[in-house]
């Protein structure tokens, strides 16, 4: 890979490849360095390497939401495994892992299982933000309360984690609002080189 690789050529050359090489990965981790000589990435970098405008609150969320679920070790910052591994999943995750990334985002609380009230605060974001390029014909209401229909199995009013995996590959409605494809991978591709 030649030295004078930019964000956008690696994430293109990340997306289209089977396995990240050592090569890609040197590179990945001097580009992380040079953008981040502290050696963590914080939230406010984060919104500002995608280029979540301050002033959608929809995005903002959303964008909170994930930086969230890839600080696997709770320090308000990625460190370069947990941006690698962010990197990893966006771009090539298999379906099972980015279903489970899905219920870890919707699990706002941690417990294991979805209340309602998680279910509706991403569908609620996800809606605002898809209304601008989709036409959605349902509530964020209307919505949560289909998929509960469809996934909560024994009716508890919860979504365990196997019941959110079952439902997301029964049916391609639920499969589609669950597994919170607003297009990550083409985000992270087309804003990834918006460093300074």
């Amino acid at each position: 890979m030649a030295n004078n690789v930019t964000p956008d050529t690696l994430l293109c050359s990340l997306n289209r490849s089977e396995e990240m090489d050592l090569a890609q990965i040197q590179e990945l981790c001097i580009l992380f360095m040079k953008e981040c000589p502290s050696g963590a990435l914080h939230l406010h970098e984060f919104k500002r390497i995608f280029g979540v405008p301050s002033n959608s609150s929809e995005e903002c969320l959303y964008i909170e939401t994930i930086f969230s679920s890839f600080d696997t070790n709770r320090d308000n910052t990625l460190d370069f495994l947990e941006y690698v591994a962010a990197l990893h999943l966006i771009l090539r995750g298999n379906l099972e892992d980015r279903l489970k990334w899905s219920f870890k985002m919707y699990d706002k609380d941690g417990n294991g299982k979805l209340d309602r009230g998680e279910v509706k605060r991403l569908i609620r974001i996800i809606h605002k933000i898809k209304l601008q390029t989709a036409d959605l014909n349902m509530t964020p209401t209307e919505i949560c309360d289909r998929i509960f229909e469809l996934v909560d199995q024994n009716n508890d009013g919860q979504i365990t984690l196997s019941e959110f995996m079952e439902g997301a590959q029964k049916d391609e409605w639920v499969m589609n609002m669950l597994k919170l494809d607003v297009n990550a991978s083409g985000w992270v591709v087309e804003n990834c080189g918006r460093f300074p």
